[in-house]
């Protein structure tokens, strides 16, 4: 356990330099942590130590490759660096320049024309792909107008529902107090035709005098006043003719029995109400 704080300590103290180390638990579970941290940091850069190391040997090699090439290509053309100008360095260093964004190992006019040709279409490519990218980009500038106007739009047509849904929300919450009120009444109303009917029954009340049967004697006298619509109709006939006394007499007397036979009828039902 102490070799391990040592380790986390000694790293730690590499990682922040002059800056002091922050303060942190000491426990089982931090010290192994920032033992694993140690260890894995340690191995990264070893490795990034060795990778540098191969990249500066690779680096010389391709320098000395470099150089050696210059003074063969150099000697096959009978010029050293010394005897060349600065005009023809330039060019030198331009060609290598442009041969090497062309990928070509050849520097010869038939190796640059397909070479700067291949580049150009690939440049024409770009361009065309680039144009149509701008292409779609109007055309997703244009849909997302249309969808910011639209969702301006739902945007609106919410807010009015939820306006007319608090509407209607306090409209119903009135109607509720409405039916309250009117079932509260309802119920009161109900219990005082229940007081009333009872002490009706406690004064001994003839329900004859109660308005239905009252309306049911009326509709009873309405219908005796039909029935009694035919006998008059038979009588029509006889109201012009010269009287005959006795024919007029029986006549009558027959008239009367039917009025008489009503009237006890009328009443025998007035009655048994």
């Amino acid at each position: 356990m102490d070799e391990r704080i040592k380790k986390v300590n000694s790293w730690l103290n590499a990682v922040f330099g002059d800056q002091p180390v922050q303060q942190f638990e000491v426990n089982t579970r931090t010290v192994d942590v920032l033992y694993q941290l140690a260890l894995s940091s340690e191995a990264r850069c070893r490795d990034t130590e060795l990778l540098l190391e191969d990249l500066n040997q690779k680096t010389a090699e391709y320098q000395a490759d470099g150089a050696h090439y210059q003074d063969v290509l150099l000697e096959g053309v009978g010029l050293s660096c010394a005897s060349l100008t600065p005009a023809c360095t330039d060019f030198l260093s331009a060609l290598v320049d442009n041969a090497m964004a062309l990928a070509i190992r050849d520097t010869s006019l038939g190796n640059f024309l397909p070479a700067v040709n291949k580049l150009t279409n690939e440049l024409l490519e770009v361009e065309k792909s680039h144009r149509r990218l701008e292409r779609d980009l109007q055309a997703l500038g244009k849909r997302l107008g249309s969808t910011l106007v639209l969702r301006g739009n739902l945007q609106e047509d919410i807010n009015k529902t939820i306006k007319t849904q608090a509407v209607e929300s306090a409209k119903a919450e009135e109607r509720l107090l409405n039916m309250d009120f009117v079932t509260t009444k309802a119920k009161e109303l109900s219990h005082r035709r229940e007081r009333a009917e009872a002490q009706l029954l406690s004064r001994n009340m003839d329900k004859s005098l109660t308005h239905q049967a009252i309306v049911q004697l009326s509709q009873e006298v309405a219908a005796v006043k039909q029935d009694l619509l035919p006998l008059k109709k038979k009588l029509e006939p006889y109201m012009d003719l010269c009287p005959n006394p006795s024919l007029a007499q029986v006549k009558i007397l027959e008239a009367k029995r039917e009025l008489a036979s009503l009237d006890s009828k009328l009443e025998m039902d007035m009655e048994s109400k």
